[in-house]
């Protein structure tokens, strides 16, 4: 039971909702709760926008897992399971795209830490029928309702917020899916960072693209570069593809996690790296990319990464590669560098 994160527990408790139904699960789930409900239910689907979330799951063969910014394969499922993610415009966004898609008489249940603020599903699910509280638990909500109205057609396109940004004599084109990280403006940690990279060649990785403003940055100060740009996330991933579209660039855009996907021998890799997972901190997926850096990179390849200083990314650094070098710093930012 306490392999379980807190949402799931409250649906674990509420399981006889789920009996002979179809589910879907989606959101923000993380653990391998899925396995454990196929067995009180007819069938269980995953739709993931986390690409480590499907590489966990994509072993078990009595669940269907789905990989990607939308779901496009057929499903059969009369019921969605949604844990809540973190940020409330992409619940809007899974709403949206799956009611259209299922349909109406589609059973939901929402789980999710009322600290995440799940309670906005009360309004936010009026457009599709209605909604209630059933359960609370473990400072967690449980709530069940039914689309009972026609859910508008989904189309992608729709969802990109737009934004343009003036960096560095360049005016860059931004799209970026909800729930991906880029505010609307240039953070100060990529602008730390742009500022200080050196002329680039040969084959880049962007690691933890985002919406692909470093990406695009990146091309357009060294068109000549064979650009590669990887997130664990789908949203991630479909935002980059299309901000370097809109810029008329050109790059290799596809979900890892961390370097399950990458090639090696690159010659530089360049990260503002993420270390938000859900609500709480976690720094496992950059520690994991420095760590084995140098077995990714070409004979004199260089590291180059922005992190908040107070990160105790240093030591990692230097046992990996021998060396880190800090090449600018403000009170808040510092950028590390190392050469193989």
């Amino acid at each position: 039971m306490s392999s379980y994160i807190a949402p799931s527990q409250i649906a674990q408790r509420q399981i006889d909702f789920f009996a002979d139904k179809h589910v879907l699960v989606a959101g923000e789930a993380e653990d391998l709760f899925p396995v454990e409900l196929a067995k009180h239910c007819q069938s269980v689907e995953v739709f993931t926008t986390n690409y480590g979330y499907y590489r966990q799951l994509a072993d078990h063969e009595n669940i269907r897992c789905h990989f990607g910014a939308e779901l496009t394969a057929q499903s059969q499922a009369d019921m969605v399971l949604l844990y809540w993610p973190k940020a409330k415009a992409e619940a809007q966004y899974l709403l949206a795209m799956l009611m259209s898609k299922l349909g109406t008489n589609t059973e939901i249940c929402v789980v999710g830490e009322n600290r995440s603020g799940v309670k906005s599903i009360e309004k936010m699910f009026k457009p599709y029928g209605k909604i209630k509280k059933y359960d609370s638990a473990r400072r967690c909500s449980f709530y069940w309702g039914l689309c009972e109205e026609i859910a508008d057609e989904f189309d992608l396109k729709t969802w990109f917020k737009t934004y343009t940004l003036n960096v560095n004599q360049h005016q860059v084109t931004i799209k970026s899916l909800p729930g991906v990280f880029s505010h609307g403006e240039f953070d100060v940690g990529s602008q730390l960072l742009v500022d200080n990279l050196p002329k680039l060649k040969g084959k880049v990785l962007d690691f933890g693209c985002g919406a692909g403003v470093l990406g695009t940055i990146m091309l357009m100060n060294n068109p000549d570069i064979d650009l590669e740009m990887c997130d664990i996330s789908a949203l991630a991933v479909a935002s980059s593809q299309a901000t370097l579209a809109a810029n008329q660039l050109q790059g290799k855009v596809y979900a890892s996690d961390v370097y399950s996907d990458t090639q090696d021998n690159y010659q530089f890799i360049i990260s503002n790296p993420p270390f938000h997972a859900g609500l709480d901190t976690s720094y496992s997926a950059t520690e994991t990319l420095l760590e084995q850096a140098p077995s990714k990179l070409s004979k004199n390849g260089e590291l180059m990464i922005v992190a908040n200083s107070f990160l105790r990314y240093p030591p990692i650094i230097e046992q990996a590669f021998g060396q880190c070098h800090v090449t600018a710093k403000t009170n808040k930012f510092a950028i590390y560098h190392a050469e193989k």
